[in-house]
């Protein structure tokens, strides 16, 4: 009987404190994410400080910043995920706003928006390539009407731009679209009543309640543009202008079989994508940060 009690009572106290059954639920996701994520990031990172020709710890770090064939992949995914990111996050504004009503066809061209995801990268760039390539359908036309040499858009910097964006371009616009759907409509009948405009009603309530939900959309965005790596391989110049971050990494560390060099550019990778989600999340907090009807 003490027993009993003495477990109801804990069972009482901890749920005082927030702790219940419900809980135990997060462990299976605690232990994933552990296994998944914490662990090999840790373990990159330490090895990231071990050169495979000794010397001191951060010999990786200093040789390649000292190459300046893999320094300036920096800059490469940058200019690739940057752009991607932002095109992305500012042509599903409108979609997005006109997808918000209702209209006849709306389910249909939906799911033509969010098509690419079921694509997938490789399957994107083929298309790339069989349309834009030298011999596809684009230059096939640009060739009749006069032009004297087919468009260079694959196998370059315009190719992996357009990938990112066909394959981005469907999450950044499903996340626009719930922010949208979450800010209550009232807001802008009561402006309207007021004899506010449709452009000021979007200027003043519409961008300043969705705005912080922007900058989280163009951080998941930014994420998945940086790590670009297929596109870059198969519409880019892997050894160029397309040299990007993820493949030095696999190259150095697969190639060269220098794992703690590989190590250390992913680590860099990591570090580079969180100064970017860091300025705009700081950037963020300055913004409204009101209800915005449940999603926002």
């Amino acid at each position: 009987m003490t027993t009993v009690v003495e477990r109801a009572s804990l069972k009482h106290r901890l749920a005082e404190k927030g702790v219940d059954r419900v809980l135990w639920l997060l462990v299976p996701g605690a232990v994933f994410v552990v296994l998944l994520f914490v662990y090999p990031f840790l373990y990159g990172l330490q090895l990231s400080f071990q050169p495979k020709g000794g010397g001191s710890p951060f010999q990786n770090y200093v040789t390649f910043f000292s190459d300046d064939y893999l320094a300036e992949t920096v800059w490469i995914t940058l200019r690739l995920g940057l752009p991607a990111a932002l095109f992305n996050v500012l042509a599903s504004i409108p979609i997005a706003f006109r997808m918000r009503g209702r209209f006849r066809g709306k389910r249909a061209l939906t799911t033509l928006l969010v098509v690419p995801i079921t694509l997938g990268t490789v399957l994107t760039a083929e298309g790339l390539l069989a349309f834009f390539g030298p011999t596809g359908w684009f230059n096939r036309i640009w060739i009749a009407l006069g032009a004297d040499e087919p468009a260079k858009l694959t196998h370059n910097y315009w190719g992996v731009l357009f990938s990112l964006i066909i394959t981005g371009f469907p999450f950044a616009f499903l996340l626009t679209l719930s922010y949208l759907s979450g800010i209550d409509p009232t807001l802008e009948q009561a402006a309207a009543t007021l004899g506010a405009s449709k452009r000021q009603r979007f200027r003043t309530i519409t961008m300043p309640l969705l705005a912080p939900g922007l900058a989280v959309t163009f951080c998941l965005s930014f994420v998945l543009a940086f790590s670009v790596f297929p596109s870059a391989v198969m519409v880019g110049n892997p050894a160029g202008e397309t040299h990007v971050m993820s493949i030095a990494a696999y190259e150095t560390a697969l190639r060269d079989n220098d794992f703690a060099l590989g190590s250390a550019i992913a680590m860099l990778m990591a570090l580079v994508m969180l100064v970017v989600i860091g300025v705009v999340l700081i950037w963020r907090t300055t913004l409204y940060r009101g209800a915005t009807g449940g999603k926002g």
